[in-house]
């Protein structure tokens, strides 16, 4: 959404002031060693949250693991030949804007910001976070500092892949009592199904089950389903990021 500064505050050109400001973190380009694949983030998982920030009045910011330039999924694309994503109108009215563009070209690394400025953080999901995500000290460190601070924590689809190491400054689990989901083992099944190949390393839903003290629920595979657990928001994967975007915002409005 376009913007103008006025006295050091941002102004939305219909006039209203920014209601705050809200960080989102998505994965850097990688290479899948499952399958060889250029990989990065889910673009619905970045533009259907980001409508919805948008339009309730919040300044967004998208920074990346590795800083730069951001790619999306190809089968995310809209555009891309394969059809898998061809519905996406949300993403493909994002797409041209210059001003979109231009934020996907130059994001700043995450160790970059301080949490202070930020209201709320939304984990992007995608291919890519399977493998820059997990294990990531540095964005476990920043979720949990959002959370601690009880500030909306919200993480979609494979961006989840996060919490099952994510620790608190107590050393306890982030999810140790929480109820969350992610991405299901049967939409791996359909993925890997539908592309003939086992596309992943290892999956979010079959580790969750591992740990104890913590309830990882599903719903109907690809159905739009988002948990919030105190300020924890989860959602299931790339149709649920709306529904978690605008859970986020409820609790920001109270």
């Amino acid at each position: 959404m376009a913007q103008i500064k006025e006295k050091n505050q941002y102004v939305h050109f219909h006039g209203a002031p920014t209601k705050g400001k809200i960080l989102m973190v998505a994965s850097s380009p990688s290479v899948s060693k499952q399958t060889g694949w250029s990989i990065g983030f889910w673009i619905a998982e970045l533009t259907h949250p980001l409508r919805v920030f948008e339009e309730a009045g919040y300044e967004v910011e998208i920074v990346s693991t590795e800083g730069g330039k951001l790619e999306m999924d190809a089968y995310s694309n809209p555009l891309d030949a394969s059809g898998y994503s061809a519905h996406d109108v949300i993403s493909l009215g994002y797409l041209q804007k210059s001003d979109f563009q231009a934020r996907l070209e130059n994001t700043r690394k995450l160790t970059e910001v301080n949490p202070a400025d930020y209201d709320a953080i939304f984990l992007v999901g995608g291919q890519a976070p399977m493998y820059t995500f997990r294990g990531n000290k540095d964005l476990e460190k920043l979720f949990a500092t959002f959370y601690e601070a009880g500030k909306p924590s919200a993480a979609v689809c494979h961006s989840t892949t996060l919490l099952l190491d994510a620790k608190l400054s107590n050393g306890e689990l982030l999810v140790k009592g929480k109820t969350w989901t992610g991405f299901a083992d049967a939409e791996e099944e359909f993925a890997d199904q539908a592309v003939g190949m086992k596309i992943q390393p290892y999956r979010i839903e079959d580790e969750a089950r591992k740990i104890a003290g913590t309830n990882f629920k599903v719903a109907a595979p690809f159905s739009a389903y988002a948990i919030k657990d105190g300020n924890l928001i989860t959602g299931q994967q790339q149709n649920s990021g709306a529904a978690a975007a605008e859970m986020l915002v409820e609790m920001l409005g109270k």
